[in-house]
């Protein structure tokens, strides 16, 4: 914050008495130390006329007006930062690794949480809470913690948050820096040196807030275990120790206290000191898009053209999700596009690398001088030799800033390492560096972002490097001598492998990145020599491949090691692991190298990014070490792979871990019984980020089944589960069942296969009437029969919730039918009904029939395979007449012929609602298809035609392309299994060519011929609609099936046939 004097108009005049400034400060010290307000000088001294403590207020509010003045952030707050993430701590990975592998592990997203508005972030949660005294405000560099603060401080300043506050002290850290010792005393002072009127005091009693903005800057880490306790406000101790007693309540107890700070850092603060935190999310898409359309308000195209090209690569649009990374690449790619490189200028392409960009975002400092095609010239040289001067002066402060965790520096740490302070005034370290004015006139100097300190720190090191003769990381110290680049550069890496904070990460990767070919031509001649280093490519991505040990677990330096490859542009490892695991290869690739190649894939690859596919493929030693990654894959596909119990141990710790991400997780098909499925309930205990679990094809059994259900009564995130296939029996389904009488979230549940029986139906039915969330139950190939049939049928008629019951194979005859039907009468919900390989005659067809006449909400009823023949058929066709609810009729292998089919084309001449219908494998012949042919012509609804194996020839087929003709609403038509010869082909190919609403045709095993299927691609010339034709089966030949190929590539190129 800048350095801005309250004056008021009683100030020349006032002495030392309770009301001159110093004795205003005393007693607003004393009441901020929580002393008596019965002392003998404030109640008689201060002014408590109600005007007087609005003016002084306002006065103060002037002054913080003042103070946030002219703050390029300040104006309408974004939402992300009016509503902030309410978190419940820290996690392993804030706590352990860098920014940048925060962001890219967690794929940009922030953990599901409960959100606070900004106008009550000091404010209680509920009725029985109280306010918080100590709040921390989380975020990774470059988010805008400090925006926040100044857009806080501007609010409440005119009043519009913080309303319960009378008074605010914003202090940053960069000016607290500036003091080796501090009382609390003067850090009032500092904040308001001329408090100006004894009523300040009173104004301020109710309740003060203390912001101390970027802890992360803060130059002498919080010791809590080691600091002395100090309670006199007057006392000067180091500054350290002092914010350390004041988050304590040693000092200002009565004072709130605001921290903002990157959230490795914020771990200092103990969290039983720690009443409320928050984290600050970044940009989602939409915002990334925003920010870039405000950089070029006045070109669309521009904008437009650079977010195209930071979605062009993942990893570098993960990174947008930090506003002031997504300003840097659009400054970058801004004058990347102005530049308007040739196609033939291999130096020029779109920036695919972190250190690619940040190259451009260097020439974009340097403002193109130099650049252009390659001419030399005085003034080129002399661009050149100050960028390198800035490099060796700056880029020895950034690095020796980086390794020391050091990210504020002032004119002394300028002077320490020789930089000269002349240059700071040049446009180029304008781009680089940002200059703050500090509370005591000093001023203090940092990067414009973390990522570019490590830039031109990594730069340094690079020309360093050349002429090194002992370790730059001891610089002042004792080494043994060093010489060489690879030398160095092995120095470097040990280094970053070391460091558990991950602080030298992105720094190694800007080294690696620096060796690139592209990098090394975008900066020849500005930052780097021509060709510099280059022969030691090959020697540093071997190097880095030696860094990846067989450890236990692939840890996040590891994975950095692969992205350091990247920028490197040695892809060769990453792409043998990604194209592995496009051809389901990956079993056989068990080395550390591939295991880290895996694990940087599961963050980067956009094969994983919606569900990453490990199945077939892992065993239990892989999994281990994936462990760490996959705690951050959002689905995870984990089938047939062979996993026993104590595998699911260790899934369940990494299910239970506060850092977990995973959302959906599939393990059919293992070998799963009781015992893991127990490890994987306990982990449901506490999970907060799974939402879906497939269990299906295991052996988990009834009490498998017992643990799930017992963690289902407590957990409040699983929607999905499905246990088919676990033989859990009626057992089991009563503890499933019980779990649902109290479990409000889950709200699919597949149970088919498990050996379930009358008694279980009749258990999950009791359930079912007082259970509300249920959306989607599935029990089919069962064995529950008419009695448990009927048993759901009674739930059914009170349950409000349920939508699609699937009951198929589960030997229900006419007698349950006609309880479902009699339940469907009342039953408002369900829109989906399974009653396919079941015992329905035409007898339950009619009370099918009668249900259909009054139900108005079912949608989708499957009756295939049954025993409806053309009596039942026709009594649900009748009622098809009435019934305007139903879209989608499945009467396949139900011994339907003609008489039933005409019945059903009479039907859709007057219904207006059916979009699919299914008659396969029913012998309804030329006559029957004729007759559904005629309904085409008037039907505007049908979508979706099912024919297949349904005895029609070629006279069948001609009412069908008669029918097409006119017909403009049906789009897939399926004739696969009959034999309507070339004449049929003919007629179908003479309708194509004026349909112009089929999509999709199959009349594979016709009896075509080479003839008919000629006729049908030739017909496509007119077509423009067809998407997809199969014509397999044909006894098309060889010969036949390349002039078909040729026809159709040439008449419907948009069409794909398959023969």
């Amino acid at each position: 914050m800048r350095k801005q004097e309250v004056r008021t108009g009683g100030e020349a005049g006032q002495g030392r008495g309770p009301g001159s400034p110093a004795g205003q400060v005393k007693v607003l010290v004393d009441l901020l130390a929580g002393k008596s307000s019965q002392s003998s000088q404030t109640p008689q001294t201060l002014d408590r006329t109600p005007h007087g403590d609005d003016s002084r207020i306002q006065k103060c509010q002037e002054a913080l007006l003042n103070r946030v003045k002219g703050s390029p952030e300040l104006g309408g707050p974004s939402p992300r930062l009016t509503s902030l993430l309410l978190v419940e701590g820290l996690t392993d990975l804030q706590l352990k690794e860098h920014d940048f592998t925060q962001v890219e592990t967690t794929r940009g997203g922030w953990h599901p949480a409960r959100t606070i508005a900004l106008e009550r972030l000091f404010l209680p949660l509920s009725r029985v809470s109280i306010p918080p005294r100590i709040s921390i405000t989380i975020g990774v560099a470059g988010v805008g913690k400090t925006t926040l603060v100044r857009n806080f401080v501007h609010l409440w300043a005119r009043g519009q948050v913080g309303k319960d506050f009378s008074l605010l002290l914003p202090l940053t850290f960069r000016d607290l820096n500036t003091y080796e010792k501090l009382s609390a005393d003067r850090l009032i002072r500092s904040v308001f040196p001329h408090i100006g009127e004894s009523g300040l005091a009173a104004a301020a009693l109710p309740k003060i807030l203390l912001i101390l903005d970027g802890l992360d800057e803060c130059k002498t880490p919080l010791d809590f275990s080691n600091t002395v306790a100090c309670t006199d406000p007057k006392k000067e101790i180091q500054v350290d120790h002092l914010i350390t007693n004041i988050i304590r309540g040693n000092l200002f107890p009565e004072v709130s206290v605001w921290v903002t700070s990157r959230p490795g850092v914020a771990g200092q603060i103990p969290g039983g000191l720690v009443d409320r935190m928050t984290e600050i999310r970044g940009f989602n898409e939409e915002e990334i898009k925003v920010c870039l359309e405000e950089m070029f308000p006045e070109d669309h195209t521009l904008s437009d053209w650079v977010l195209r090209q930071v979605q062009a690569d993942r990893a570098l649009y993960l990174m947008c999700t930090v506003p002031a990374f997504c300003r840097l690449a659009g400054s970058a790619l801004g004058h990347l596009s102005r530049t308007k490189p040739g196609p033939q200028d291999s130096a020029l392409w779109t920036p695919r690398t972190l250190c690619e960009l940040y190259s451009w975002y260097f020439r974009m400092a340097l403002g193109g001088d130099g650049q252009e095609k390659g001419k030399a010239s005085p003034r080129i040289e002399q661009v050149a030799h100050s960028s390198r001067k800035m490099v060796g002066t700056l880029g020895r402060l950034a690095f020796h800033g980086l390794v020391r965790r050091k990210y504020v520096f002032y004119e002394q740490d300028l002077k320490a390492f020789g930089v000269d302070l002349a240059l700071l005034q040049s446009a180029l370290c304008g781009c680089f560096l940002r200059r703050e004015e500090t509370l005591v006139s000093s001023t203090a100097y940092c990067f414009t972002h973390l990522s570019l300190q490590e830039f031109v720190a990594a730069a340094y090191y690079y020309s360093a490097s050349k002429r090194a003769i002992f370790d730059l990381f001891t610089e002042g110290g004792v080494s043994w001598p060093r010489l060489g680049f690879l030398t160095h550069f092995r120095s470097a890496a040990q280094r970053a492998m070391q460091a558990e904070d991950g602080r030298l990460d992105v720094f190694l990767r800007f080294l690696s990145g620096l060796l690139s070919p592209r990098v090394n031509a975008l900066l020849a001649g500005s930052l780097l020599a021509q060709g510099e280093h280059q022969g030691y490519r090959a020697q540093v991505a071997e190097l880095l491949q030696g860094c990846l040990r067989p450890d236990v677990a692939v840890c996040a330096r590891a994975v950095n090691t692969l992205h350091c490859l990247h920028e490197l542009q040695h892809t060769e490892l990453a792409r043998s692991v990604e194209e592995a695991m496009r051809s389901g290869g990956l079993a056989g690739l068990t080395s550390p190298q591939h295991r880290a190649a895996l694990a940087y894939l599961l963050q980067v690859s956009d094969a994983c990014a919606q569900e990453a596919n490990l199945s077939l493929c892992l065993s239990k030693g892989v999994l281990q070490s994936l462990l760490p990654q996959l705690l951050y894959c959002r689905s995870l596909r984990l089938d047939n792979n062979q996993f026993q119990d104590p595998v699911m141990d260790l899934l369940g710790s990494v299910l239970s871990g506060k850092d977990c991400r995973i959302q959906r997780i599939s393990l059919a098909e293992n070998q799963i019984s009781n015992k893991g499925a127990k490890a994987l309930a306990r982990s449901l205990l506490v999970n907060r980020s799974l939402t879906a679990l497939d269990l299906r094809s295991n052996s988990i059994g009834p009490q498998g089944a017992k643990a799930l259900a017992d963690a289902l009564k407590i957990n409040r995130t699983l929607a999905f589960l499905s246990l088919q296939s676990n033989a859990i029996r009626d057992n089991g389904a009563r503890s499933v069942a019980e779990a649902l009488a109290a479990n409000r979230t889950l709200s699919v549940l597949h149970l088919q296969k498990n050996t379930i029986g009358p008694v279980g139906a009749q258990q999950m039915a009791d359930t079912l009437k007082q259970n509300r969330s249920l959306k989607e139950l599935i029990f089919s190939s069962n064995s529950i029969g008419d009695g448990g049939a009927e048993a759901l049928a009674m739930a059914l008629e009170v349950n409000q919730g349920l939508e699609s019951l699937d009951l198929q194979s589960n030997s229900i005859s006419d007698a349950g039918v006609a309880a479902l039907m009699g339940a469907l009468c009342a039953n408002q919900t369900l829109i989906s009904l399974n009653l396919r390989e079941n015992s329905i005659s035409s007898e339950g067809a009619r009370e099918l029939a009668r249900a259909l006449c009054i139900n108005r909400t079912l949608k989708n009823l499957d009756l295939t395979a049954n025993l409806l023949h053309d009596q039942g058929a026709q009594a649900i066709a009748v009622a098809m007449r009435e019934n305007q609810a139903l879209t989608s009729l499945h009467l396949q292998w139900n011994f339907i012929q003609a008489g039933a089919a005409k019945a059903l084309g009479q039907a859709l001449q007057l219904n207006r609602s059916l979009t699919s219908l299914d008659l396969q494998e029913n012998a309804i012949g030329d006559e029957g298809a004729s007759a559904v042919a005629s309904a085409l012509k008037a039907n505007t609804a049908l979508t979706a035609l099912y024919l297949q194996v349904a005895s029609i020839g070629s006279r069948g087929a001609q009412a069908l392309g008669d029918a097409l003709a006119v017909n403009r609403t049906l789009e897939i038509l399926d004739l696969r299994g009959n034999t309507i010869g070339a004449a049929g082909a003919k007629a179908l190919a003479n309708a194509l060519k004026v349909n112009s609403s089929l999509r999709r045709l199959n009349l594979q095993e016709n009896s075509l011929g080479m003839d008919g299927a000629i006729c049908v691609a030739t017909a496509l010339s007119g077509n423009h609609g067809l998407q997809h034709i199969n014509l397999q089966g044909n006894h098309i030949g060889e010969s036949g099936a390349r002039m078909i190929s040729e026809a159709i590539r040439t008449n419907a190129p948009s069409c794909t046939v398959e023969m």
